[in-house]
């Protein structure tokens, strides 16, 4: 269940900065001042879920090729966004710690920091000196704001992030504790803008999904409408919507520059959101942060959601991510090669409706020049192992999934050690049944947790859909 107590959150300004009202967001001069142009540093971007969040230590993120340390100042009790290099040596803070007396120190002399980036101790000065008030020992600390279970950084000029609109998920507002929400995120290694264009696309789903979200049986023509655009962002529908028109009208809302969401509302699911919002960490890389918000017609779907263990609802999510991921990752260097998003319309051929959605985000692109890495290359492709990495670009910073799997891990020992003193007793048991039925038991045990095991570390090489049908 979604807590409705992080969307009432005021923004948290650097100290140093203009203090305005904070609580309540104005005007949305987002993207920056210029009409023509969208600035990515002047948006707000989530950076990572506030349960996943360490308060013990600090929690490394990159946004716009720019390394943050998130920490938890247990003063302010706030979360607080460092630029994560200490202006003494450049050492990052997230290989550091915090203090006893909550403060951020760099690991490598332990000079220390206020959330205000004010340094507070330079341990290498003789008594009388007051190295740390001169400018040159501050840290850049950035805006924040925690909303609808995020935490939120504003890159750009601190004096405008009050003016900014934080980017939310509107009909999560709408009743808040009615919802029952599955969340996932996922480093990926291909663009922010690939991965809007993908999951603005609904007419993939039937084959690129099938047999895990999708069912090639349903695919049917998808004629897709923009009814509104802008800088902004766009709107959209699907008359029919999915299935066949079975589950009714999907409306579909692109906020810029890296959230969006379908949003379908039937008989027989009762109201279904399927969110997504985009955020470019370096050029062939962003952070993905999914959100399935469900209001159920009966109760009980939802309790079967709630009593699921999340380590295995990413289980199943980090499959659906891969179904394509692999030929996503190839997609973007051949749209780079023909010319990029500028000349998307010729290196595609567009001639459904279907890729409504897909051209509306490539002129959003073009129109207010939104490339967040404009004039940078992708970096060389990457083997198809490493596309299909689930432990680094999840596990590891995963709390729900690095506990499961640590879990698994002794429990497979513990079963093997079973098995091994069964099998060593067994000569002293007269009947061998009693023994060898227990010893294949803890073997067979032994060998699905071993299965259990390799899928918080790698993906599927042939995917549900290549799999030949019985």
């Amino acid at each position: 269940m979604l807590d409705n107590t992080t969307t009432a959150n005021a923004v948290q300004m650097p100290q140093s900065a203009t203090s305005k009202d904070l609580a309540t967001p104005k005007s949305s001069a987002i993207g920056g001042t210029d009409p023509q142009r969208f600035d990515w540093h002047e948006a707000w971007h989530p950076v990572a879920f506030i349960d996943n969040l360490d308060m013990a230590q600090p929690n490394a993120f990159t946004l716009l090729d720019q390394d943050l340390v998130i920490w938890w100042d247990p003063k302010q009790t706030a979360w607080t966004v460092f630029e994560d290099r200490c202006p003494h040596r450049l050492a990052r803070f997230s290989e550091g710690r915090i203090t006893e007396d909550g403060l951020l120190e760099c690991p490598y002399h332990g000079w220390s920091f206020s959330s205000n980036g004010q340094c507070q101790d330079i341990p290498q000065q003789v008594e009388g000196q007051a190295a740390e008030t001169s400018s040159r020992a501050c840290v850049q600390s950035f805006p924040t704001a925690t909303r609808q279970g995020l935490l939120f950084v504003y890159p750009g000029t601190p004096e405008q992030a009050s003016d900014i609109e934080i980017p939310i998920i509107g009909p999560l507002e709408e009743g808040p504790d009615e919802w029952v929400c599955l969340n996932t995120f996922r480093d990926l290694p291909y663009d922010a803008l690939t991965l809007l264009e993908n999951v603005l696309d609904p007419s993939h789903l039937p084959y690129t999904h099938h047999r895990s979200v999708g069912d090639r049986a349903n695919a049917s023509p998808v004629e897709l409408e923009v009814v509104s655009a802008g800088k902004e962002g766009f709107d959209g529908i699907w008359a029919e919507g999915p299935r066949r028109g079975k589950l009714g009208p999907q409306e579909t809302r692109f906020i810029a520059p890296g959230l969006m969401w379908h949003e379908i509302t039937s008989e027989q699911y009762g109201r279904t959101v399927t969110a997504v919002y985009a955020v470019p960490t370096k050029k062939g890389h962003c952070r993905l942060f999914a959100r399935f918000p469900f209001k159920f017609n009966s109760q009980i779907p939802g309790l079967f959601m709630k009593l699921t263990p999340q380590w295995y609802n990413h289980i199943g999510q980090n499959s659906i991510l891969e179904d394509d991921q692999i030929f996503l990752h190839h997609q973007e260097r051949y749209l780079e090669q023909s010319g990029g998003s500028g000349r998307a319309s010729k290196a595609f051929y567009l001639p459904t409706k279907a890729d409504t959605f897909v051209t509306a985000l490539h002129k959003w692109v073009q129109q207010f020049d939104a490339d967040p890495f404009a004039g940078q290359a992708l970096p060389p492709a990457l083997p198809k192992h490493a596309l299909l990495d689930r432990y680094h670009s999840h596990t590891v910073n995963c709390p729900s999934c690095r506990g499961a799997l640590k879990n698994i891990k002794r429990l497979r020992l513990a079963v093997a050690i079973l098995g091994a003193i069964l099998w060593a007793i067994s000569p002293l048991i007269n009947s061998g049944l009693l023994v060898t039925l227990p010893v294949a038991l803890c073997g067979a045990t032994w060998w699905g947790l071993k299965q259990l095991e390799k899928r918080f570390y790698e993906g599927r090489a042939v995917p549900l859909r290549n799999i030949p049908d019985d």
